[in-house]
């Protein structure tokens, strides 16, 4: 058992990289449940698409509107009990939508609410826990440190929970979310086992928060690379966030395949995803980071023409699948090279401007991706995400040679 957990997590990684990974893969347990149930529950609140699409909006926008606070704090504060803290926070709210899913007051407003609450929670703890990771990993292990946060957030967010989720939701309506409440509750406790050096609190006065936050802005917008990837995700975003709004109807009703068919949907793109991440260093050693990127953004434009068109699952799962690829490749590389760019004092604000740009996409595209599938249809969000996709690599195709070079910059400086 020992030599698994040696491979798995070596040794030079750390005791506190260790609890850390212990409380990513709890939590992610959790969300993965609530990937399936949350979309579920809405869907039986109401069968309007701009309702659903406004359910995704409530989970995406918290990081549009907290983000750069988020950021703030992050790079004030102890970054291991602002994990802790908000992780107990979602397990409060989770613990309230499931007593009034038992006894019968739930209605859409009320999923809503909770669905904002804990992406603003969510928005505190994965901001804290990004710019935690470099604080206890070294600089030459941060590739493989996210690698094992990746697998585990493949192999049980993605792949395990769903299914889980769907079947819970099937057996009772309040039992995932439950479930999920109880598994974040001991990811708060795993993470307060970290160890890690952190400047004493600092909360500062209103004045010195707009300057923490400009410095972060100035900053990205001086390191190309870094510049490059935060627009990249915005435009990719918008795109996906408009197709991805309706997931729920077009996987239920358009490839007609039900509530537990739907967790399959994620469940297939997270095997691409760890067949991506598995391969990546093969992959990484035979083709460079900017083409990598190219690749990337040419199969995601396809993945949204392919989904379009079809209305097969035996076509569309496949297509899953290679988008998952995709997903966690880009990802992976993009959070190494941000992490490897950023200094320690600014890994918060940058990973913050990183997060707005990521979920100001996702909001806009939600929004979008609702009214298009109120008037036109559930496949006309992909429709709209395929042209803005290719529209976008046209442009930004030439950009991408920044990502190659991202160690070789000088980083900006910015207080």
């Amino acid at each position: 058992m020992s030599t698994v957990v040696e491979v798995v997590v070596p040794r030079r990684l750390g005791t506190s990289f260790r609890w850390l990974l212990a409380s990513s893969w709890t939590t992610n347990l959790g969300d993965g449940i609530a990937l399936a149930a949350g979309p579920l529950l809405v869907a039986s609140q109401t069968d309007q698409p701009f309702l659903v699409a406004l359910a995704a909006l409530a989970v995406w926008a918290p990081p549009l509107v907290f983000g750069l606070w988020a950021g703030v704090l992050t790079d004030r504060l102890d970054r291991r009990r602002i994990v802790a803290a908000v992780n107990l926070a979602r397990a409060g709210v989770l613990a309230v939508l499931t007593a009034a899913i038992v006894t019968d007051v739930v209605g859409i407003a009320v999923v809503l609410a909770a669905l904002f609450a804990l992406g603003t929670a969510e928005t505190f703890a994965d901001n804290a826990a990004g710019a935690l990771l470099p604080s206890i990993v070294g600089r030459d292990d941060l590739a493989i440190a996210n690698s094992r946060l990746q697998v585990g957030f493949l192999t049980i967010n993605q792949l395990a929970g769903p299914p889980i989720g769907a079947a819970l939701f099937a057996a009772g309506t309040a039992l995932p979310f439950a479930a999920q409440g109880l598994v974040v509750l001991l990811g708060a406790v795993l993470v307060s086992r970290v160890v890690h050096d952190h400047q004493a609190p600092d909360p500062g006065s209103l004045a010195a928060v707009r300057h923490d936050v400009a410095g972060g802005f100035r900053w990205v917008v001086h390191h190309a690379a870094v510049r490059t990837l935060v627009l990249t995700i915005f435009i990719f975003n918008l795109t996906f966030g408009a197709a991805w709004s309706v997931l729920v109807l077009y996987a239920t009703e358009h490839l007609g395949l039900g509530e537990v068919g739907f967790g399959l949907v994620t469940t297939v793109g997270a095997l691409g995803g760890l067949a991506g991440t598995l391969s990546y260093g093969w992959i990484t050693r035979r083709v460079s980071l900017g083409n990598l990127m190219r690749i990337g953004l040419v199969v995601e434009t396809v993945t949204h023409l392919g989904l379009a068109t079809t209305s097969s699952p035996w076509v569309a799962l496949p297509i899953f699948f290679a988008f998952g690829a995709h997903a966690f490749i880009w990802g992976t590389t993009s959070i190494t090279v941000r992490q490897r760019a950023v200094p320690p004092h600014l890994q918060g604000r940058v990973g913050s401007v990183n997060l707005v740009g990521c979920f100001g996409g996702l909001v806009i595209g939600s929004g979008i991706g609702g009214l298009l599938a109120q008037h036109g249809g559930v496949t006309a969000p992909f429709w709209f995400a395929f042209a803005g996709s290719a529209v976008f690599v046209v442009l930004i195709w030439h950009q991408l040679r920044h990502i190659a070079h991202a160690d070789e910059q000088p980083a900006p400086v910015a207080r």
